[in-house]
């Protein structure tokens, strides 16, 4: 299919996605990298025989050396009716639902192999090649997970559009990508993980295969049947429990605060939204929902935990628990600490190793806050989860912001975690310049 045959839309994106892409440095950024994974998808988004996701479209933008809001705005314009014009073509509605399928497998797989490797790393030595392997494994995990859950809710939207004899996407100029269905846009804020090392091979390489009828060229790749059928890992069984943090035995558990009024009342009210929702082929309004969800005052998530998992709904748990875990640190540490509270650990402890891959100086700060605010032991338990899974150097970066306060509890937490991991962080303490002897 060459450009000239495509409709009006599909055209004009084509060129502006060119265009965009001759302002780019070709070795840097995130266009390197999709270029790099997928030159094939690259040009058919070029050539306009396939728009890119909107996510894909948005990391581009973020590399620009100038930009301001009336580029993104004419870009989401573009790309809406671009969407829209090729969802009209014949076999649209095919492409969306058999796209939308995939991603619902790289999602659940980006999720488990996520959680196996944050089970994974603590035992791994400080600074030890297999340690920043898994690292940068993880960070590029993350991100596949982030994009995959972005991907599901643009083509749930797309695929919402469609009019209900199935005849085609209702025209509608004003829709939006993404946004439309309520998913969050991080990308502003993202930059490519860094990469210890060079990328390599991605994991399964041996058998993988081109998803069907799509670029997806930001490392989402395809595992044939298998993608669908990865179950989400639970919490490592050799991990102590009954910690606050799901590391260490030592403090007791915090007393469950009453379960506020209204809790579960709206956690049912939740729980029913999403199964109409998704009953509807809604599922870009359904991870809006999950997303208010997420938002939600601390106190308030044990009982969504219990009425989720109850209806069956675990997947949606799942993902609510990588919303929050994305929300700013004291608002993580908070969440944790009620789920620990209310009898769920395993959820308090995943929920902290999640959130605990942001960066030293965010932890510092939230920890500082925290103490400040009169609630040390919520301070010690994200600090224990960051000593936990972070490398010995990372820690040493998390006590500059004030070391006469941070060190001290830096090494207590590592004496919690193991003997071995004491002194890997004693001794990047030491060269960092921050003990002596």
């Amino acid at each position: 299919m060459t450009v000239h045959q495509l409709p009006a839309e599909i055209g004009m994106f084509a060129r502006y996605f060119g265009q965009l892409v001759e302002r780019l440095d070709p070795a840097g950024g995130w266009y390197a990298i999709f270029q790099r994974r997928d030159p094939e998808g690259v040009r058919a988004c070029l050539d306009g025989s396939e728009i890119p996701p909107w996510d894909v479209v948005e990391s581009l933008l973020h590399d620009l050396p100038v930009r301001d809001a009336a580029e993104s705005e004419r870009a989401a314009g573009l790309h809406a009716a671009a969407a829209a014009a090729h969802d009209r073509l014949p076999g649209g509605r095919e492409r969306l639902e058999e796209r939308a399928e995939f991603m619902r497998g790289e999602r659940l797989r980006a999720q488990s192999r996520a959680e196996e490797l944050l089970r994974l790393l603590p035992g791994c030595a400080q600074g030890s090649a297999e340690a920043e392997r898994l690292t940068h494994e993880l960070a590029w995990t993350r991100d596949d997970h982030t994009r995959a859950v972005r991907r599901l809710a643009e083509l749930d939207a797309r695929l919402g559009a469609f009019a209900p004899n199935g005849s085609g996407p209702a025209r509608d100029p004003e829709r939006r990508p993404v946004e439309s269905a309520g998913a969050v846009s991080r990308t502003e804020e993202r930059q490519p993980p860094r990469a210890p090392q060079a990328e390599g091979k991605r994991r399964g390489a041996g058998k993988k295969r081109r998803a069907r009828g799509g670029a997806r060229f930001a490392g989402m790749e395809d595992a044939g049947e298998e993608a669908v059928a990865v179950p989400l890992l639970p919490v490592a069984e050799d991990v102590p429990r009954g910690a606050r943090y799901g590391g260490a035995a030592t403090e007791a558990v915090p007393e469950a605060p009453p379960v506020p009024e209204g809790a579960y009342r709206a956690a049912r009210d939740t729980v029913a939204a999403l199964g109409r929702l998704r009953a509807e082929g809604r599922g870009g309004d359904a991870h809006a929902v999950i997303c208010e969800a997420a938002a939600r005052p601390a106190a308030w998530l044990p009982a969504l935990a219990d009425e989720l998992n109850r209806s069956g709904a675990a997947a949606d748990w799942a993902t609510l628990l990588w919303e929050v875990a994305s929300q700013p640190a004291l608002r993580l540490a908070a969440a944790a600490e009620a789920l620990v509270a209310a009898g769920r650990g395993d959820d308090g402890g995943q929920l902290l190793r999640q959130g605990s891959f942001r960066s030293a100086d965010e932890i510092a700060d939230a920890v500082l806050t925290l103490e400040e605010a009169g609630t040390p032991d919520r301070a010690r338990t994200l600090l224990a989860a960051f000593v936990q899974v972070r490398s010995a150097a990372d820690t040493a970066d998390c006590a500059v912001r004030d070391p006469a306060r941070l060190v001290p509890m830096l090494l207590d937490a590592a004496r919690d975690v193991s003997p071995a991991r004491e002194r890997d962080v004693v001794h990047a303490l030491r060269v960092a310049g921050h003990l002596r002897g």
